[in-house]
């Protein structure tokens, strides 16, 4: 399963969030730059995480994005579900193209359609299983300094 850019940049705008700020409100142009991440972009993948109801933002000089939960109350699987909907392994289609989650329509008996059914299960579990707060510590682990570049004012 190969997650979008979507999802990936999201979860990197999050994690952002949660380590460098610890979930205060953080500007989408610091965001950007310390990940890389087009700022355009960002903007509209704020608005299906703000839809998700996983950030909130502020108006004003020391506004921003910020997380609405905890860290540890927001998982990847929340993420990857704001901007890309369920998450579901499908094995059927049909005529029309849809995909078909679960019990085939077609064959009642189709074993491998229950299969992929319980393996979205699996995954979504999987998913729902790492939250920001496992990111945060394991950068932690990692060494990356943590906080905003300090300024420096020449006159």
């Amino acid at each position: 399963m190969k997650l979008s850019t979507r999802s990936r940049y999201a979860t990197l705008a999050l994690f952002d969030i949660a380590f460098h700020n610890e979930g205060q409100p953080t500007q989408v142009r610091q965001i950007a730059e310390r990940q890389d991440i087009p700022a355009r972009f960002l903007e509209q993948i704020f608005q299906d995480l703000k839809r998700a109801d996983l950030v909130d933002g502020k108006r004003g000089r020391n506004g921003g994005y910020y997380l609405k939960r905890e860290p540890e109350r927001i998982s990847l699987g929340d993420i990857v579900r704001a901007t890309e909907g369920p998450i579901e392994a499908s094995f059927c289609q049909l005529e029309d193209g849809a995909q078909v989650h679960g019990a085939c329509p077609r064959n009642s008996r189709c074993i491998p359609a229950v299969i992929w059914g319980e393996l979205s299960t699996r995954i979504a579990e999987i998913y729902d299983a790492y939250s920001l707060a496992d990111l945060v510590q394991r950068a932690l682990e990692a060494g990356i300094p943590r906080g905003e570049p300090g300024y420096m004012y020449f006159i």
